[in-house]
């Protein structure tokens, strides 16, 4: 099957691409949002191939994988197909609603010829989806191994553009989490964080846009992963650390509650039992250890490359 999508979300595609399938990604110029091409810091495999955009009307496709509501007119323009109609497509929400939550419609709300997938039960309930056929494809992350060393007490958190997205990545409770435990701050656009939060020195870390597998080496030395999100779908960087094999403090909101199981690290509402959690962890090493084989396991057998696939596979077939 040819697959034609847009390189917009790093890690999920990377988990979409290893599939037996060709996958054609349209590229731009400036490799800007609309045509980044290949991916450059995640492994993807020879299957994938660049197509400008010019010359796409000229490709065999048999599905359109869409992800963001203009995509469905930008596949029309590139393609001379549209998207539903003259050739099959699935929309893929990576998103939780915003704005009034409960009655957030989705833009596809109107429309019963193209599927809507949501990566997470989460998403799906609380998104109205009006006549849209529905369906659920929980993520697949590809397995980093196995790397927890947990040599370092400290936490590790994974967020991009914290300033910005303040309180909807936690970012605001992180001065009063490093209080207990020092933090190491992985991520693009994290290099003004420890000023912006006015931290004493050491307290906060940061790593700015580390490749992948570096991000993963490192992430694996600390002891424990703090995952702040007050509101996100499901961040993927909170799967790769259980794979490594971390122990996890999350808050508990969205799809967390459900990624994360009791024995596989704490998850509350409350952040003195969050920061106790992190003291915890940090202080104590078999313990940590012991959680975060646990949390590995969890994440192996509900996120597993496979089922990914071949839920994928299962949808893609039923639209042709």
């Amino acid at each position: 099957m040819r697959i034609l999508f847009w390189h917009v979300h790093g890690s999920w595609a990377t988990a979409f691409v290893q599939g037996a399938h060709d996958y054609l990604v349209p590229v731009v110029p400036d490799r800007g949002p609309d045509g980044r091409g290949r991916a450059r810091t995640y492994p993807w495999p020879a299957s994938v191939r660049e197509v400008s955009a010019d010359r796409l009307a000229a490709e065999d496709i048999d599905v359109v994988v869409l992800q963001r509501p203009h995509e469905i007119e930008l596949a029309h323009r590139w393609t001379g197909r549209r998207p539903g109609r003259d050739v099959p497509a699935v929309y893929v929400e990576h998103n939780t609603p915003t704005g009034d939550v409960p009655r957030t419609r989705h833009p596809l709300a109107s429309r019963d010829d193209l599927p809507l997938v949501h990566v997470t039960h989460f998403n799906a309930l609380f998104w109205d989806s009006g006549r849209a056929p529905v369906h659920v494809i929980e993520h697949g992350v590809v397995d980093p191994g196995h790397h927890y060393t947990g040599e370092l007490p400290r936490a590790g958190v994974v967020v991009n553009e914290p300033i910005r997205r303040t309180r909807v990545a936690g970012t605001d409770l992180l001065s009063a989490f490093a209080e207990v435990v020092p933090l190491d701050v992985f991520g693009m656009g994290v290099t003004d964080l420890p000023s912006h939060l006015a931290t004493p020195p050491g307290r906060i870390t940061v790593h700015e846009d580390l490749p992948q597998a570096a991000m993963h080496a490192e992430l694996a030395r600390r002891r424990v992963y703090l995952h702040p999100y007050r509101w996100t779908s499901l961040g993927l960087s909170l799967i790769e650390a259980m794979l490594l094999g971390l122990p996890v403090v999350a808050l508990a909101t969205t799809e967390a509650v459900e990624a994360v199981p009791p024995d596989a690290g704490v998850l509350s509402t409350n952040p003195t039992t969050l920061r106790t959690a992190l003291e915890t962890f940090t202080t104590d090493p078999a313990h940590a250890h012991h959680t975060g084989h646990q949390a590995r396991t969890a994440a192996l057998s509900r996120y597993g490359l496979k089922r990914f696939l071949t839920d994928w596979d299962y949808l893609l077939t039923t639209l042709r």
